[in-house]
């Protein structure tokens, strides 16, 4: 593995902080006090990232796409986590699970969201199944040429600003080792359909203005060729496809956090109490230790699980980890951070209120962190047999 960047990578780095530093970081205070992105400034976050060069870095070249290999892409990534999720949601980057979708639907999904013409999101989660997918009751039947669907989904993120939901529901049962599993089967499902409806969803504390959905599905009425893969192959498509989402969640993490040290070194360098900066009393300075020690350990763990994919190595127990650290690293140093900041901390003039809200969701979505100990301690575990 090489510990250094390369001039392409350092130049994704340097390209998207400026981005983010010019043109996302304004606009932030505004999203905070309105829980809203306006559609227009979107679409404007949109052709601004398009005229950069950078829409759609995550998707094959012979698809339009930018074609990042892992490791890049995990640096873009955590660079962008330095902003609000609510603006950094329009740096289109759509689920790679569309390339695995036929011709006609890489043409009428996977091309429209690599221009920019469309904005995917994906839905797995219900009331009654979250980290347990296979739980799921939003259930599928054929009718002739058509799948007809029923339920809900919630905590669907941006479904709001979605052109069509990637959408797994079950379709039967099937026998496993552990006993009836739901089979599931994966949907592309444009926002107007009849019989599909899209929800505001709960009004959460983390990522104000990046909102949750509600999907209702009443006799939604389907064409089979909006199946994306085979009928029951749904969960492998998942495993096959968006295990990297994890990893994702890790970078983006590792950028926030980065964020809110640099604030917290700052302020304990300025901040003066008893005639000399804050930072020279062992409080202080042994915290901004700790949290630079879990910042590093953290990009070391995300890039080198990255890394791995590029290396064509299995790194389900790396991004696992990854995912893991960062999550409760992220918390570690916003609530640290609200302390070096004293009552200042815990005001909305500054940032890091926000942060320290934001972090909460980071070990809940994308696998919790109890899920993510449980794959680390199966890989471990089951070539002993146990």
């Amino acid at each position: 593995m090489e510990f250094g960047l390369s001039h392409e990578q350092q130049m994704v780095v340097d390209t998207v902080r400026s981005f983010v530093e010019n043109e996302l970081y304004p606009l932030e205070d505004e999203v905070e006090r309105s829980g809203q992105v306006p559609r227009a400034l979107g679409r404007e976050i949109q052709d601004k990232v398009g005229e950069l060069g950078f829409y759609a870095p995550n998707i094959p070249e012979e698809f339009g796409g930018g074609g990042l290999d892992s490791l890049t892409f995990t640096l873009l990534e955590r660079e962008l986590g330095r902003a609000s999720m609510a603006l950094s949601v329009f740096w289109g980057r759509p689920s790679n699970i569309l390339c695995a979708g036929d011709a006609g639907q890489r043409e009428r999904y996977l091309l429209p969201c690599v221009r920019g013409e469309k904005i995917d999101a994906l839905a797995m989660s219900e009331p009654d199944a979250g980290s347990d997918i296979r739980a799921m009751k939003t259930f599928a039947r054929r009718d002739g040429s058509d799948y007809v669907i029923n339920g809900t989904k919630h905590f669907i993120s941006h479904a709001d600003v979605a052109d069509f939901i990637i959408t797994f529901v079950a379709t039967g049962e099937e026998e496993t080792p552990s006993g009836p599993k739901k089979r599931l089967t994966c949907f592309l499902i444009d926002r107007d359909t009849p019989g599909f409806d899209i929800r505001p969803g709960y009004n959460s504390v983390s990522h104000r203005g990046y909102h949750n959905n509600i999907l209702i599905f009443d006799d939604c009425r389907v064409p089979a060729s909006q199946l994306l893969g085979e009928e029951g192959s749904g969960f492998d498509l998942a495993n096959t496809w968006l295990a990297a989402t994890r990893l994702t969640v890790a970078a983006t993490c590792t950028g926030r956090a980065r964020r809110c040290f640099d604030l917290c070194v700052d302020w304990a360098a300025n901040r003066r109490q008893f005639g000399q900066p804050i930072g020279r009393f062992q409080g202080i300075s042994f915290k901004l230790a700790d949290m630079i020690t879990g910042i590093d350990a953290a990009d070391w763990l995300t890039l080198a699980a990255a890394w791995r994919l590029d290396q064509e190595l299995d790194a389900n127990r790396q991004i696992a980890e990854a995912k893991l650290y960062a999550s409760e690293m992220l918390a570690r140093v916003t609530d640290e951070a609200i302390q070096i900041f004293g009552g200042m901390g815990l005001m909305d003039d500054l940032p890091i209120e926000r942060f320290w809200r934001d972090a909460r969701v980071e070990r809940i979505w994308d696998g919790a962190s109890e899920i993510q100990r449980h794959i680390i301690a199966r890989d471990l575990l089951r070539p002993l047999g146990a």
